[in-house]
C-alpha cells in the first residue's frame, strides 16, 4: 500500500479505493456479462489505487478458494465493461485503469497459522520463559545467600559453614 519513495496512500486513495472495491463486488454480483467465463463467485478483498487515481489494482479470490487463474483471465476479459460499470456508478473525472491480481494474504494467513500450531512452537509457547518477567533475579545471583537466609531443604544456612562443606571434613 505504498505509493512513491515508501509514502502511505493518502485518505483519498484510501477512500477512492474502497468505493471502487464496492462498485466492483455490485457489478460481480449482479453478473450480467454474457458469457465471459466467469461461472464462479469471486470476493473484491482490496482496491490499490495510484496516487493520480489514473489506476487501480483490484486484489480477487475465488469465494471458497480455488485457482485464481481462470477469474483473473475472465476478470481481465470484461475489464472494459466493469471500467464501464464504475463511470456510471462513480462520480469522478477520471475513471482508473484496472488490473486485477490474485490475493494471496489468505494463503499466508494459513500458512502463518500452521507455522503457529506446529509442534515445535506450541512446546515453546507451552513452557514458557523461566521467570515471569523472562530475566533472572540478578540480586540473588549476585548476593548469593546472606546469613539466616534458607536453603533449598528449608534449613538455615549457617554464615560460618564457609565453602558449604556440611559433613565436616
Amino acid at each position: 500500500m505504498t505509493r512513491g519513495r515508501g509514502k502511505p496512500p493518502s485518505q483519498r486513495q484510501l477512500r477512492v479505493g474502497e468505493e471502487i472495491r464496492h462498485a466492483l463486488a455490485w457489478a460481480l454480483e449482479r453478473g450480467d456479462f454474457g458469457n465471459a467465463g466467469l461461472d464462479r463467485p469471486v470476493t473484491v478483498t482490496e482496491v490499490r489505487v495510484s496516487p493520480d487515481l489514473r489506476n487501480a489494482t483490484a486484489f480477487v479470490t475465488p469465494l471458497g478458494g480455488g485457482d485464481p487463474k481462470p477469474v483473473l483471465q475472465a476478470l481481465r476479459r470484461i475489464g472494459p465493461h466493469l471500467r464501464h460499470e464504475l463511470a456510471r456508478q462513480m462520480r469522478m473525472k477520471y475513471v482508473p485503469n484496472l488490473s486485477f491480481q490474485a490475493d494471496e494474504s489468505f494463503d499466508e494467513a494459513q500458512h502463518i497459522n500452521v507455522l503457529l500450531h506446529s509442534p515445535e512452537v506450541v512446546r515453546d509457547l507451552d513452557h514458557g520463559p523461566a521467570y515471569p518477567d523472562g530475566f533472572a533475579d540478578e540480586d540473588e545471583d549476585e548476593e548469593g545467600a546472606e546469613e539466616g537466609d534458607e536453603d533449598e531443604t528449608g534449613e538455615e544456612a549457617d554464615a560460618g559453614d564457609a565453602g558449604g562443606d556440611r559433613h565436616g571434613a
